[in-house]
């Protein structure tokens, strides 16, 4: 495998890396002198892939922490460091958006960057820890320390290969793996094909990487366990799932058996409605779609509710004799959420088996007869009656379910948006009417779930 070709490709040009240099100098300027200004006493320096040289090309996300003092107190940091942030964006000429983590930061854009100007402490270890963002200043000293030049490019190969599998990114709509932990497997096995060949070869559940020999990997139970080398109490890994790691783990083992340079590219997926149409009433089963508007909540609490909302659904669904083959959810997260299911079955009967107790128990089987009479029978030692159905499609179902939405275990925001309403739709119906491409590009992907994984 020729992985100077793929390296050309993804490591920015000379161009691009003095613009973004120029740029985030500039932005730490700007920075330091509002704050020499205003006498407040912090100082902004660069951190993440663009102070550690292993961002893709034309990919540059610019971090830029304001550092405060460990004495200063945390609302004076929030104000502060807010009022630099937006300050900065308004002298650069950009717009600015309010975020949150654990607490509130800038987003900048300007001059085609997206720029995180976030607030922290000026630690010089994990003993001194007040926020989880204050980790970032010690992750990036770490790798510009530990991570030679020659490897910045392996981490390129490593972070392009996993975006190309959909496995990059620690935040839960993706639940894969961070940046952080890629540069930090570059270290640990020296290259890209060395995390491979580890991973397809070596790693099994649990697996533990301790590359400062900390000894604290017996104390976590996650799929991946990554001892922060500055930490010794965190696992790096914690976010990744087990559903990603399997599927790099499994594409691993693909990639080292017939090197393609199709592994570093996404798969497209079709946004033909006709053709996305025709493989629904081809698959023969029954699919309806939930639709409602997204809370305006970070994506960080939103991704979770959906997942919670789904799952919730799902379980009462099978409860009620409804299997559900697959299900998935999507948002834009600012107009449209929804979830898809899909039935092996059209309609249930209209009375389901009821089973009740043994007969061992005096107290219950009369209890069970008491409240069912003699429509009750026996079969071997046990009790069972035939009872109706709430419904017997899951369209049917699933309004019954929702009319009492106050009492289900769903995401508390997911659940205020519900009760202001929503709609269903079978399959067929929702792709009568226009989708966004995005949308169509989701039901295509539900349709072939493993399409990302394979380049045959």
């Amino acid at each position: 495998m020729d992985y100077e070709k793929i390296i050309s490709k993804i490591t920015p040009k000379r161009q691009e890396k003095e613009a973004v240099k120029k740029f985030t100098n500039n932005l730490v300027k700007t920075i330091n002198h509002i704050a020499e200004k205003k006498n407040i006493k912090a100082k902004a320096t660069v951190v993440g892939s663009v102070a550690k040289g292993t961002w893709l090309r034309g990919e540059a996300d610019i971090d830029i922490f304001i550092k405060f003092p460990l004495e200063t107190p945390e609302e004076k940091l929030k104000e502060d460091g807010l009022y630099l942030g937006y300050e900065c964006i308004k002298a650069m000429g950009g717009q600015a958006e309010e975020r949150y983590a654990a607490h509130p930061y800038v987003t900048g854009h300007m001059k085609g960057y997206e720029v995180d100007l976030v607030p922290c402490y000026d630690i010089e270890d994990a003993s001194q820890l007040k926020s989880a963002v204050d980790r970032t200043i010690l992750h990036t000293r770490y790798i510009k320390k530990n991570l030679k030049k020659e490897q910045r490019k392996e981490v390129l190969l490593l972070k392009k290969f996993m975006k190309a599998i959909g496995a990059y990114g620690s935040e839960f709509k993706v639940g894969g793996f961070a940046g952080y932990l890629c540069e930090l497997l570059i270290i640990a096995y020296r290259n890209f094909q060395s995390v491979l060949e580890a991973a397809a070869l070596k790693w099994r559940k649990g697996q533990i990487i301790d590359i400062e020999g900390h000894g604290t990997g017996k104390y976590f139970d996650d799929p991946l366990i990554v001892i922060d080398p500055t930490d010794k109490n965190r696992n790096v890994a914690a976010a990744l799932t087990q559903q990603k790691l399997s599927e790099f783990i499994i594409v691993a083992r693909s990639f080292l058996e017939n090197p393609k340079e199709e592994y570093f590219q996404k798969v497209e997926y079709s946004h033909d409605k006709g053709r996305i149409k025709a493989k629904f009433m081809e698959r023969g089963s029954k699919c309806i779609i939930l639709e409602f508007n997204p809370p305006s909540v970070p994506a960080d609490t939103l991704y979770p509710q959906l997942k919670k909302t789904m799952d919730t659904l799902v379980s009462h669904f099978s409860r009620e004799g409804f299997k559900v083959n697959r299900s998935a959810y999507w948002t834009d997260e600012k107009k449209i959420s929804l979830i898809i299911f899909e039935f092996e079955t059209w309609k249930l009967p209209a009375y389901k088996k009821h089973m009740g107790p043994r007969i061992w128990s005096r107290k219950h089987t009369k209890r069970f007869h008491k409240k069912y009479g003699d429509r009750i029978w026996i079969e071997d030692d046990r009790l069972f009656v035939e009872r109706k159905r709430k419904a017997t499609k899951p369209e049917s179902y699933l309004k019954s379910l929702l009319s009492r939405i106050e009492y289900l275990r769903v995401g508390k925001h997911v659940k205020e948006e519900l009760k202001k309403g929503y709609k269903i739709f079978n399959i067929k119906e929702y792709l009568e009417s226009e989708q966004p491409r995005e949308v169509l590009e989701f039901l295509d992907a539900f349709l072939d779930p493993g399409k990302h994984l394979w380049r045959s």
